[in-house]
C-alpha cells in the first residue's frame, strides 16, 4: 500500500479543481516541497506548489477550460499561478538546469520527475504527491525527512554554487527540521564557500535569515554558523553567543526573529539584511534603551509593554544575568500608567512656549523616577 499523505489541505477544493484542471487537459501534476514534506511530518503546512508535465501555456489553457484564473508570475521559468477558490496555487512545469551562476538558473522544461527533483536543493523538499496523498519519492528523501538529517541532493558543492543561497537555507532547514545535526559534508561545503555569500542580495540573505530565526530554538544552528565562519559574511560582527541565553528566557512566547536578532548585533544588521524600516526601528529602540539603561516601566510606558518585554530578554541574555524579578509587574505598571499633569496644569501658572514644554519634561521625569506614583498635586508643588 502506498505511502499517503492526509493533511487538511489536500480536501479542499482549491488543490484539488488545479489539479482535476490539469488532469483533464491530459497532464500529470504533484503536490511537490515544502506542503508534502510538512504533511508527513504532521506539521502545519507551507505554501501549495504544485509540479506539473504542462508547459506554462498548456497550464493556462487547462485553468481557463476549468473556469479558473490563471496568472502569469513566472511563465519564463515555467511557473503559472493558478486562482481557484480565491487562492493562488503556484504551478510549475517540471524542470532541469541548463546554466547556473550562483544567483540565478537557465531552466529547461522537462517531462520526467526525476530531472525536476534532481535540481532541487534538499532530498526531504524532493518529494511529491498524487491528488489522492499518494507520495512519490524519486530521490529517496523520506529516509532522511525520517531521520532528521538535512541533506544535499548529490554534490554539496555543486548545489551551493548553483545557489549561494543554499548556504542559508541548509542552516534554516537544519534549524526547524534537523534533529539529526547538521549533515558533515553539507557543513563542510557550506564552510568553504561561505565567501559566495557575499554575491546575494541582501534582502534575499535577510528573508532566509528572519526565517531561521523564526525557529523554535536557532541557537545550536546559530553558534555553528559562527564556528564555521559563515555568519560573519552574513552579518559582519555579529556574536551567537547570547542568542541561546535568550531563548532559555523567552518562556513560551512567539518566536521574534527582530528580538533574536537583537542579541546578535553586528555592524549594520538593518543594512547587512535589508530589513524594513518598520524592523530597523525595532533593533534601534532595543539599542537606545539598552544603552540609556531604560526601566521596563519607562519603555512599557514609552512604546508598549510587548518592547518593554524584549528588552528586558535581551538585556538579560546579553549581560548573562536573569530578568529583573517582579519584571511583569513593572511592565504592567508602566504600560497602564498616565502622567497626570497636562499642559494647561502649567499654563495656569504662567508656563508658555519652551518653557512650557521644558518643565512637562522635567516634571515626567520626576514622575517616572518615582515609579509613576507620585500625583499631580505633588507633581505641580515641585520647585522649578
Amino acid at each position: 500500500m502506498p505511502l499517503r499523505i492526509s493533511p487538511a489541505w489536500l480536501d479542499r477544493a482549491g488543490p484539488q479543481d488545479v489539479m482535476a484542471a490539469l488532469g483533464r487537459a491530459g497532464h500529470r501534476a504533484w503536490f511537490v516541497g515544502g506542503c508534502v514534506r510538512n504533511a508527513l511530518l504532521k506539521q502545519p503546512g507551507s505554501d501549495i506548489d504544485i509540479a506539473t508535465t504542462a508547459r506554462p501555456e498548456q497550464t493556462v489553457a487547462a485553468a481557463e477550460a476549468a473556469g479558473l484564473r490563471p496568472v502569469p508570475t513566472g511563465a519564463e521559468h515555467g511557473t503559472i499561478t493558478v486562482v481557484a477558490g480565491g487562492e493562488g496555487y503556484e504551478v510549475t512545469t517540471l524542470r532541469r538546469d541548463v546554466e547556473t551562476d550562483g544567483r540565478r538558473a537557465v531552466v529547461s522544461f522537462s517531462h520526467r520527475i526525476e530531472e525536476d527533483a534532481a535540481r532541487r536543493d534538499f532530498t526531504m523538499n524532493a518529494l511529491y504527491a498524487e491528488a489522492d496523498g499518494s507520495v512519490v519519492d524519486p530521490l529517496g528523501g523520506l529516509p532522511d525527512l525520517r531521520a532528521g538529517r538535512v541533506r544535499f541532493i548529490g554534490s554539496a558543492e555543486q548545489r551551493i554554487r548553483e545557489d549561494y543561497l543554499r548556504i542559508l537555507r541548509f542552516f534554516r532547514f537544519t534549524a526547524w527540521y534537523g534533529s539529526d545535526g547538521p549533515d558533515p559534508d553539507g557543513l563542510a561545503a557550506c564552510a568553504a564557500l561561505a565567501e559566495g555569500l557575499e554575491r546575494i542580495a541582501a534582502e534575499r540573505k535577510g528573508q532566509e535569515m528572519k526565517k531561521l530565526l523564526a525557529a523554535p530554538d536557532p541557537a545550536p544552528v546559530m553558534a555553528t554558523m559562527a564556528q564555521s565562519g559563515v555568519l560573519p559574511h552574513v552579518l559582519p560582527g555579529a556574536v551567537a553567543a547570547a542568542l541561546a541565553p535568550l531563548v532559555h528566557h523567552e518562556h513560551g512566547l512567539a518566536p521574534d526573529p527582530i528580538r533574536r536578532l537583537a542579541v546578535l548585533g553586528g555592524t549594520d544588521p538593518a543594512a547587512a539584511l535589508r530589513l524594513s524600516k518598520a524592523e530597523a526601528r525595532r533593533l534601534q529602540l532595543y539599542r537606545g534603551v539598552l544603552e540609556r539603561g531604560d526601566s521596563p516601566g519607562r519603555i512599557a510606558h514609552e512604546h508598549g509593554p510587548d518592547r518593554a518585554r524584549d528588552a528586558a530578554l535581551i538585556a538579560a541574555a546579553l549581560t548573562g544575568q536573569p530578568p529583573m524579578p517582579g519584571l511583569e509587574e513593572a511592565i504592567a505598571r508602566g504600560a497602564a500608567a498616565r502622567f497626570p499633569v497636562s499642559s494647561k496644569d502649567l499654563i495656569a501658572r504662567g508656563y508658555e512656549g519652551a518653557a512650557l514644554g521644558q518643565r512637562l519634561q522635567i516634571l515626567k521625569e520626576a514622575w517616572i523616577g518615582a515609579g509613576f506614583a507620585m500625583t499631580r498635586a505633588e507633581l505641580l508643588a515641585l520647585p522649578d
